[in-house]
């Protein structure tokens, strides 16, 4: 009786550790993609449609020398928003670098500047991630060799390493499969730069979500973008399965936030509250139903 009892003792005690949806540290939004980039409208758009926190963008980039980052250019407006946030228990979860999508990161020569710019910018609300995109780098270094992908590695060292220093991570979207992300990040050889996950790049080239975020594993997921192209809700899409996406990231014991950056209803695009809630609300949906 005495072995009896110690053996479910022990697992009792090991259901304790078993990875649970708990995990995810709640369902965030994209002030841009929400049309409100670095707006105060955003935190309370978030309150209303009951997300967890907010990404934060720094800003539009063109032919800027830095990003249009209102917090950098005005320290008075950080505590406006600090206090908007607190008061609704909206947190950040993290900050974009979305004038990366048509700028390169490759060929900006002050690229430390940016970063640095972003990473101040998290410290200040924060926040622990970065999203770094890389679509507007070109394709050169997709290729996995030559001198593009070289740049490309070593720049994301130096940035990482600033980013580590501080205890932040830089977490990139490259749309490409698990395998190169996984064979780039032993060459970049730094803990401030992950992969941030993608869910629209699976989609758009058939990959399989939830072998591509086994073969990732935890330490190597930033943070995840819950979303597809634009055409419906996250609840009617057949090409996202989220409860087998929010089930293997808690058998990978996954630690962090699922953002919500687009897919909206095609047919009614400029309904912001609508698309986004109804997106949130699925999320949690299915978060509540794991755990049961």
């Amino acid at each position: 009786m005495k072995l009896k009892t110690r053996i479910l003792a022990l697992c009792l005690m090991s259901l304790h550790f078993l990875p649970s949806s708990a995990q995810i540290e709640g369902v965030s939004c994209c002030d841009w993609m929400m049309l409100k980039r670095q707006k105060l409208g955003a935190i309370t758009l978030s309150k209303d449609i009951h997300a967890d926190g907010l990404e934060m963008d720094m800003g539009p980039l063109g032919k800027r020398v830095l990003f249009e980052n209102r917090f950098r250019t005005d320290p008075s407006d950080v505590a406006k928003f600090k206090g908007t946030a607190d008061s609704l228990g909206i947190r950040v979860s993290s900050f974009a670098m979305s004038g990366f999508f048509a700028q390169s990161f490759l060929k900006r020569d002050n690229y430390k500047a940016l970063i640095e710019d972003c990473l101040n910018t998290m410290e200040l609300f924060g926040a622990k991630t970065a999203f770094l995109p890389l679509g507007g780098s070109g394709r050169e270094w997709q290729t996995g060799k030559g001198e593009a992908y070289e740049t490309l590695c070593k720049r994301l060292h130096e940035v990482g390493e600033m980013a580590a220093r501080r205890g932040l991570v830089i977490g990139v979207r490259t749309a490409m499969p698990a395998k190169f992300g996984v064979r780039m990040l032993k060459k970049v050889d730094s803990k401030g730069v992950k992969i941030y996950y993608n869910v629209q790049d699976a989609c758009d080239n058939g990959w399989d979500i939830a072998k591509e975020l086994k073969q990732l594993g935890k330490e190597r997921i930033a943070q995840i973008h819950v979303s597809n192209t634009d055409s419906v809700t996250l609840r009617h899409d057949p090409e996202v399965n989220l409860p087998e996406i929010v089930t293997v990231l808690n058998k990978i014991g996954y630690r962090g936030w699922l953002t919500v950056e687009r897919s909206r209803n095609a047919k009614d695009v400029r309904n912001v509250r609508g698309n986004y809630g109804d997106n949130v609300a699925y999320i949690k949906e299915v978060i509540a139903n794991t755990r049961k």
